[in-house]
């Protein structure tokens, strides 16, 4: 397919191009300093609490009638996400360039909860800007912020949510840029935003090659990820990408239904183009204006996704499927009660996949899970939805 653009670029207006430059300069200059991974690992290591475990849930299995399936525990890292493993690199990234201010936006909550994390560990300030519909339903993560010393600004331009978080903290940036470091929080965004979060997230799948060995002498089968903008899936997906013999699977938002339009499911319902910076798969109409999203989690309801993703899918290396908001909580509510471990769920649309497909599979099949975030932050959300139904 013939696009007018390679997916991925910097399409920003000229005020902010000077800052990104800046930071595509610098970060090609700190990527590989030995000083700056070794202060990153050691992060990782003492504070974040990787390495995060790979745990096999033989109850969940045999409750779908499934393969051999493990769980990446991502959910069991400070902060309850993978989201402190790009906090804190892009956190100490901005500290190593003078930058005493941390802009960040967020969703779920997650990305806002782990970069006042790490900026209160480093001793920066920290910005967040937060959708007024996110701010609802996901009080616990607000509040985590506040207790971390972050400046919380809700958004109510727009629909509320991430994207319209994303505007406002990019207007911040431009404003700011001479003092501030904008900490993108998932792997789209202008060139060199995906790159960095593709590395700092990349640790997932190095420890899972290393781990799976303690289970078998091959290649895992199957590896399934959540997708909203894309960062648990490219840094769980990365070391595996030139592993032919690996299926990699990504599943987005179905919301209530494809036809219903209320979906976050670029791949089976957008198309490609520029948006917050980068040309990759989005939700537009055909005049090019972004259409509305919907999902059950605030994680995945955002209306593009990154262009690593979107050479994934062209190419066939990867596929991307839907799980709708009732198959998540069906999921939600099954390993919860099956296993003790309690997903988010975002998590838990790869969960509902897996479910579906699981029949299918060879008994001896190595499935593995990113589990990218604990569901603590989605209980209150999941019991009114309970109470109402």
């Amino acid at each position: 397919m013939k696009h007018p653009y390679a997916f991925g670029g910097q399409f920003m207006p000229e005020i902010l191009m000077t800052p990104i430059q800046s930071l595509s300069e610098n970060w090609k200059i700190l990527r590989d300093q030995v000083d700056f991974r070794n202060e990153l690992d050691s992060l990782l290591l003492n504070f974040a609490g990787r390495p995060t475990p790979l745990t096999e849930v033989k109850n969940f299995s045999k409750a779908i009638n499934g393969p051999r399936i493990f769980l990446k525990r991502e959910d069991l890292l400070h902060t309850g996400a993978h989201k402190i493993n790009n906090a804190l690199g892009q956190c100490l990234l901005a500290k190593r360039l003078g930058n005493s201010r941390i802009i960040a936006e967020t969703g779920a909550g997650q990305h806002g909860v782990a970069t006042a994390t790490a900026c209160a560990h480093l001793g920066l300030q920290c910005v967040v800007y937060m959708g007024a519909k996110d701010i609802e339903r996901q009080r616990v993560n607000v509040d985590k912020m506040e207790f971390l010393g972050a400046q919380i600004i809700p958004v109510i331009q727009g629909s509320a949510t991430l994207k319209d978080a994303v505007n406002e903290a990019l207007r911040d940036w431009s404003s700011n840029y001479e003092s501030s470091h904008y900490c993108l929080g998932s792997a789209l965004g202008p060139s060199p935003y995906p790159e960095i979060v593709r590395t700092f997230q990349s640790v997932n799948s190095l420890e899972v090659k290393h781990q799976i060995k303690m289970y078998t002498d091959r290649s895992p089968d199957l590896l399934i990820a959540c997708v909203g903008g894309g960062s648990n899936a490219i840094g769980f997906f990365h070391h595996f990408i030139s592993d032919q013999i690996v299926k990699l699977v990504g599943v987005e938002a179905g919301g209530i239904g494809m036809e219903s339009g209320q979906h976050a499911a670029r791949f089976s319902g957008g198309s490609p183009g520029v948006f917050h910076g980068c040309y990759s798969y989005l939700l537009q109409n055909q005049e090019g204006q972004i259409m509305p999203t919907h999902s059950i989690s605030a994680g995945l309801d955002y209306p593009s996704v990154g262009p690593d993703h979107a050479i994934l899918y062209e190419s066939g290396r990867a596929s991307y499927t839907v799980a709708m908001d009732e198959e998540a909580l069906e999921a939600f509510y099954l390993l919860t009660r099956s296993e003790g471990i309690i997903p988010a769920l975002e998590s838990s649309h790869a969960l509902a996949y897996l479910i579906k497909i699981a029949p299918t599979l060879d008994k001896d099949a190595i499935v593995i899970v990113n589990l990218s975030g604990r569901g603590d932050k989605d209980l209150a959300q999941i019991n009114n939805i309970k109470n109402k139904g």
